[in-house]
């Protein structure tokens, strides 16, 4: 079942429905992609019909974001909680280890995948980190011999949105992964860069609120939440409008 939301079909699923069926994904044989859409996600895909295209067309659709959930409420169509794409992240890390398969990490600034990845390995040792690389290049092909040549199971792409999304879709079966998943800057939060909320603000839902206190600059991508109700709740209120799809 999808549920729509300003035009972006989003998986129903808690978070272990969406870990189980990562975990399958990760065992077929072919690729597979995965998106993490937040309220910024959706502002942006009104404006950008690839990107939309590209994120209805992905395996799984997550909804990371809160105002991603109420707007779901606002429009009468709610999901069944949020999946924050860390910890989808760490479920299928979680599975690897299970399964002892290889890791490539791509993204962020030098030198912090190759930090993630060290700790990434002291806590699931039975993986294979296979490869890092950093996500200041221009020639998006240029890049694809190196993962491919790692053989990656599992490839976790932080670029920032939309180019993460874009590139999966566009290059991710070229590089040899069972599955891709796109996750913005969350190779700071595995180097030990970035800390998350505590586990009492994540549960009430004002991780956003824990990360405009420790980081004020980032006010005006906070401003866009409450813009993200406002367009469902007008959406809710015109007629013709459908939350499923």
């Amino acid at each position: 079942m999808k549920t729509e939301i300003l035009g972006v079909r989003f998986d129903n699923l808690t978070q272990q429905e969406a870990a189980q069926r990562g975990r399958q994904l990760l065992e077929e044989d072919k690729f597979h992609y995965v998106v993490t859409p937040n309220p910024e996600f959706l502002l942006a895909a009104e404006k950008d019909p690839e990107f939309r295209r590209v994120l209805n067309a992905a395996d799984l659709v997550l909804p990371d974001g809160i105002g991603v959930v109420y707007s779901a409420k606002i429009l009468g169509t709610p999901l069944k909680e949020r999946v924050p794409g860390i910890e989808f992240a760490e479920a299928m890390l979680s599975a690897l280890n299970d399964m002892g398969g290889r890791l490539y990490l791509l993204g962020a600034k030098p030198g912090v995948a190759e930090e993630a990845g060290r700790r990434i390995c002291a806590r699931y040792p039975a993986l294979v980190l296979c490869g890092t690389h950093d996500g200041y290049f221009k020639d998006e092909q240029a890049i694809l011999p190196e993962i491919a040549a790692a053989k990656p199971d599992l490839l976790f792409v932080c670029l920032g949105a939309p180019k993460q999304e874009k590139w999966m879709a566009r290059w991710g079966q070229h590089t040899g992964a069972k599955l891709a998943i796109g996750l913005g800057g969350c190779l700071d939060v595995f180097a030990g860069n970035v800390q998350r909320a505590p586990e009492r603000w994540q549960k009430l839902g004002l991780e956003w609120a824990y990360r405009l206190k420790k980081e004020p600059k980032r006010i005006g991508r906070m401003a866009k939440l409450p813009l993200v109700l406002v367009k469902a709740a007008g959406q809710r209120i015109r007629p013709g409008k459908k939350g499923d799809a």
